[in-house]
């Protein structure tokens, strides 16, 4: 019996270093992904500094502080949510994990208004305002569309990743004896986090 238990707990722990090595290469992939824009936008902007500096003058710099105070405050709840659940404080970390989906909710719609004030002025490719862009001002509104959607896409999929692990929790799939599930949810989510800390001064800041 005693035999048993030690190969099911080892068949366990060797599941579990599989689940977080392929999370870790997964994460790595989107490092490449969002690294290759990265560097697409500064080679860019090398090459049209006035037209980048005017492009990044027009974004809401408040709207984009307050975005990143949101994402870093959900990164904490996330955090704390499997702190909550290692110590088997089951109602906690649902509690937690349903404020990091709220404030996933906050970062979209503040991103909605953001993104909606533009369109309403025209400022999106295809408009006539657009095609009257300086090509490299022009360069700088697709970057930022584009990164800043690809980011936005990440969220979504992050907040319903992060609800299915609340129904993990519910229906006790996920426990203080097992809960990796929720810290792959939670590493996805820091990755979230962390590239929207370099899109912000990339995009906002850096003039």
């Amino acid at each position: 019996m005693n035999t048993n238990n030690t190969t099911s707990t080892h068949h366990e722990h060797r599941d579990d270093a599989a689940r977080k090595m392929g999370m870790w290469l997964f994460l790595f992939t989107e490092l490449l992904l969002f690294g290759g824009l990265f560097l697409v936008y500064s080679i860019y902007r090398y090459l049209n500094p006035e037209d980048f500096s005017n492009g990044s003058h027009h974004l809401d710099v408040f709207m984009g502080a307050l975005n990143t105070m949101v994402l870093i405050t959900s990164s904490l709840t996330v955090a704390l949510s499997i702190t909550a659940i290692q110590k088997g404080n089951k109602t906690l970390a649902l509690r937690l994990l349903a404020a990091t989906i709220f404030l996933a909710l906050v970062f979209l719609v503040n991103k909605y208004f953001e993104w909606g004030h533009k369109i309403h002025y025209d400022l999106y490719p295809g408009t006539d305002l657009f095609k009257a862009l300086p090509p490299g001002e022009g360069l700088f509104y697709v970057l930022y569309y584009f990164m800043t959607g690809l980011h936005m896409l990440h969220v979504i999929v992050g907040a319903i990743i992060l609800a299915v692990m609340g129904k993990y929790i519910k229906d006790d799939k996920i426990t203080k004896d097992n809960y990796v599930l929720l810290e792959n949810g939670g590493l996805y989510w820091h990755l979230v986090d962390l590239i929207w800390i370099y899109l912000f001064p990339l995009l906002y800041l850096i003039h």
